[in-house]
């Protein structure tokens, strides 16, 4: 870093992405982490400008987080989620950080037996340290695969990957459905609300 002369950011590139099961890379080779060095300046303080007034102009107004959501087999909801909460809808492939797509991952399974099979499948590739580099798991998301409360056999298992990593629940939609989505999101959507920068809730 250069004194006095502003912030450094180190723009990362990411890794091609295979398919969710693992398979090798489709299109293109890895690429290593690393990238060009960006010098951002800010503006220069004039003697006579007011110190509140100095200070204002140098803050910087964070984006807000961006997703890639990752369907961990068929009919999961990424696509679904990712028109409601924004982000990058990865479908059924790992997201492609050098082509500009967001590098934090949100796995996305239904919370019936099959669903729940492909998530914990997914996750187990990342602990094997098997999914590209330069992606970060961020969280599961589960979203509802029927109305009403999930047999208790089932909830164990949810409770088994959340204690792993963190999950978000999504409860049945009926409005989505008929693919409406543009109404209020219900109480229990609202943690997944904030961590995506939504409007919670």
């Amino acid at each position: 870093m250069r004194a006095n002369q502003g912030v450094a950011v180190r723009a990362d590139e990411g890794t091609p992405a295979p398919g969710n099961d693992g398979a090798a890379p489709r299109g293109s080779e890895p690429r290593g982490p690393g990238g060009p060095e960006i010098w951002i300046r800010g503006p220069v303080r004039e003697p006579e400008q007011p110190r509140q007034q100095h200070e204002a102009s140098h803050q910087l107004v964070a984006s807000p987080r961006q997703f890639s959501w990752v369907a961990t087999h068929g009919g999961a909801g990424a696509s679904t989620l990712a028109t409601v909460f924004g982000g990058h809808d990865a479908g059924r492939d790992w997201p492609r950080p050098d082509r500009g797509d967001p590098a934090s991952v949100l796995l996305v399974g239904r919370t019936h037996a099959a669903g729940l099979d492909a998530v914990s499948h997914t996750l187990d590739i990342f602990r094997r340290g098997d999914a590209p580099p330069g992606l970060d798991l961020d969280a599961i998301v589960l979203v509802a695969d029927a109305p009403g409360r999930l047999p208790r056999q089932l909830t164990q298992r949810v409770k088994v990957i959340n204690s792993v990593i963190d999950v978000y629940r999504v409860p049945w939609m009926p409005a989505w459905r008929t693919g409406d989505l543009a109404g209020p999101l219900p109480r229990e959507a609202a943690p997944l609300a904030r961590l995506t920068g939504r409007t919670a809730p």
